[in-house]
């Protein structure tokens, strides 16, 4: 198609909305724009969304053909809404990714995404200036045309808010930005977040229920409470490790996994590119040579306003908690946030073969109640018996690159599918695995998976009844439960990593100097949120009281030491008698006669310090022994299947087919059938005559005559 512009005009365009010439220009709407755009300014008086009226001026602002948040047609997150329902309407059909690529919306909201990461804080869509918009057309149509590299960080289409212009660099601090890694450049960011926002719909809708890492609503949490629902019956548990695939990806296994499921051409290349791309690595030499430097008079860093904060010293110390089946996240090359997703791209085939085994595995007994969905209602944690007349079943869940596999049958059956999956392993992930990478564990050893322990717990419920000679009988019947606690011993080897304890029989707390600038007010509230984190994250395991407390003691105890050196004190009985119990009142030397310190907190000079929580075991709460429902799903999912359900023509259908048979009729149906009854009743009895009507006046009067009689007779 020719251009619509005289080559002149064409040849003053910017190269970034050449490829847009040949399309018709947008006309100005007639009524209020689909998607706001941003109020006119002062710097920008040609704007889109400024129009004058003529009627107050004699100027009348058009609209800019040149403008590109002209392009802006629809609503970004009505955008996504819409990829997310289509592929969740059929999962089976793949979209058109490309065109979803080229959608400046999905591009605007990366931008606002990257930004508020990246600053922390969100940019509304009215503060984006035009010059933003002309970078963000620029690097979409690079990434179209197939001009975009990864890793640039001289000439970038777009920077950071918060990044220098290289041009104006010196060389010293070229040479340094492009030898010394890094974290990517903005513009890297930007595409894995258009990525994402494109892959992450397509895949979510295909992706197993059994695996619960690195996807939205589904958290080490719903694991947990999906072992607890589903693996009451097994005996036998097979453990595996995947986690060498995120040390070093095969690209050629990324690649096929992502081609067998879309086939866009656009898509496949920048994530090969993205593969392939090499990365800046550190030379170990000059990482040795500036520890060996040591700098004079250095200064304390100083934050700007805008830029991000380290994390806080208690969320420190609760990432190094973190399990073992979370603590590492695959990072490949250039694909930044898209690793998890690809990483469960390339494990959904061995999802899918698990689907299948436990469908061919499930043998049913006639002599066995126990059910293949449900299990025991009743008593969901309840182990049966297991025995060659009992039903066979198997049961399968990942998390990350870790998996978990039980098995209630014979051994043989375990060490059958060990072998099986060592062979997959060996085909279609390249790894050469052996039967110490997939230990075979029975039940009473103990299962440690994401840092909880499955074992069974046996009681004896007493059952007492009276016989018919009037005595009373009681008889202990013995069952099994299965039994989700937190590993004390995990605790402990955590705590001694990071310094708060010493010794292996009887650990003793250690003061955590880190803390030692930071006020009594500043240090208790930093703890306390470590606490209220440790009792959400072991919210159900059932000795949740007894490890909270644990964690709570050692943190006192390290604390009471740490103020005993910061304030002078010699013992940690010498604090307790101090600050009481919780750590709650002020400790402070004795430097001459002060104020009292509730003086001093009602004049608002000082900070209120909060008391260490979980000081006493009765205030930590109870486990959460919730039921969890079969067949679960987050609620996103649930939103959407309903959504798409309601919109389905068939449901209406459906609806009006219930209303015919059963009769359903709506309320204000119902309100006249109601009067037209009253109505059609009241018209059948005969109508009063005056005679009925004298003779019902004399009864009523006589009545409130005698009743008068008989008051008057009570006063006198």
């Amino acid at each position: 198609m020719p251009p619509l512009l005289p080559s002149p005009l064409l040849r003053r365009l910017p190269f970034y909305l050449r490829g847009f010439s040949s399309l018709p220009l947008p006309s100005p709407p007639l009524r209020s724009q689909p998607y706001p755009h941003p109020s006119p300014s002062r710097s920008d008086p040609f704007d889109s969304s400024t129009r004058c009226h003529p009627s107050r001026t004699s100027l009348t602002f058009t609209t800019d053909p040149f403008d590109p948040s002209t392009l802006l047609k629809e609503d970004p997150i009505s955008l996504c809404a819409s990829l997310w329902v289509s592929s969740f309407r059929d999962p089976s059909t793949t979209p058109s990714l490309s065109s979803y690529l080229s959608r400046l919306e999905l591009w605007l909201l990366a931008y606002q995404k990257a930004h508020a990461d990246d600053t922390g804080s969100y940019l509304p869509r009215s503060n984006i200036s035009t010059s933003t918009f002309h970078s963000l057309v620029a690097l979409r149509n690079a990434v179209l045309d197939g001009r975009f590299k990864w890793g640039n960080r001289l000439t970038p289409f777009i920077r950071s808010p918060r990044e220098t212009d290289p041009s104006t660099l010196s060389k010293r601090k070229l040479k340094a930005l492009l030898a010394t890694p890094g974290p990517p450049p903005f513009q890297d960011r930007l595409v894995h977040e258009v990525l994402l926002l494109i892959l992450e719909p397509v895949f979510e809708s295909r992706f197993s229920s059994k695996s619960f890492a690195f996807r939205p609503g589904r958290t080490a949490h719903t694991a947990i409470r999906t072992i607890r629902r589903s693996f009451a019956g097994y005996l036998w548990y097979l453990k595996g490790d995947l986690s060498t695939l995120f040390d070093c990806p095969k690209i050629n296994l990324v690649l096929n996994a992502l081609i067998r499921e879309i086939r866009d051409k656009k898509i496949v290349d920048l994530i090969r590119a993205a593969l392939l791309t090499p990365l800046i690595t550190a030379n170990p030499m000059d990482e040795a040579l500036k520890k060996k430097k040591k700098r004079k008079n250095q200064k304390k860093q100083v934050l700007a306003e805008d830029e991000p904060k380290p994390d806080p010293y208690w969320l420190q110390t609760f990432f190094g908690f973190a399990p073992e089946e979370a603590r590492k996240q695959p990072d490949w090359g250039h694909c930044g946030v898209l690793s998890p997703l690809l990483a469960n791209i390339c494990l959904d085939e061995l999802d899918k073969l698990m689907e299948e085994r436990i469908s061919e595995f499930y043998k049913p007994s006639k002599s066995d109640t126990w059910d293949q969905e449900q299990g025991n209602t009743s008593w969901p944690e309840f182990v049966p018996t297991s025995g060659p007349d009992k039903t066979r079943k198997m049961d399968y869940i990942r998390f990350g690159a870790h998996f978990l596999i039980g098995i209630r049958g014979p051994r043989a059956d375990a060490a059958v599918l060990r072998k099986q999956l060592i062979e997959f392993c060996d085909t279609r992930f390249q790894l050469k695995l052996d039967n110490e990478c997939l230990p075979i564990e029975h039940i009473t050893k103990g299962i440690m998976f994401l840092d909880h322990v499955l074992c069974r717990r046996v009681v004896y419920p007493t059952l007492r009844y009276t016989a018919s000679g009037g005595k009373i009988i009681s008889e202990k019947g013995v069952g099994t439960l299965l039994s989700v606690t937190a590993s004390l011993k995990q605790c402990i080897r955590q705590f001694r990593k990071l310094e708060f304890l010493k010794g292996d029989r009887e650990p003793d707390p250690q003061p955590c100097f880190r803390m030692f600038h930071a006020t009594q007010a500043h240090t208790n509230q930093q703890m306390n949120k470590f606490l209220l984190t440790m009792a959400e994250w072991y919210r159900y395991a059932d000795n949740r009281k007894k490890v909270v407390n644990f964690c709570s003691y050692i943190i006192r105890g390290s604390l009471a030491k740490l103020y005993a050196a910061k304030y002078k004190l010699r013992s940690r009985a010498k604090v307790y008698k101090i600050a009481s119990r919780n750590l709650s009142r002020p400790l402070k030397e004795k430097k001459g006669q002060s104020p009292e310190y509730h003086n001093l907190l009602r004049m608002g000079l000082v900070d209120s310090i909060d008391g260490l929580h979980y000081t006493r075991m009765s205030t930590v709460p109870e486990p959460d022994y919730t039921p969890f429902p079969g067949g679960w799903r987050p609620d996103h999912e649930w939103g959407l299947l309903e959504y798409i359900k309601l919109t389905d023509t068939s449901t209406l259908e459906e609806l009006r087919c219930i209303i015919k048979e059963e009769g359903l009729i709506s309320p204000q149906d119902s309100l006249s059938m109601l009067v037209w009854s009253y109505k059609k009743n009241a018209s059948l009895f005969p109508p009063l005559e005056e005679s009925d009507v004298d003779k019902a006046k004399e009864e009523i009067l006589g009545s409130n005559e005698e009743e008068n009689g008989k008051d008057l007779f009570l006063l006198g």
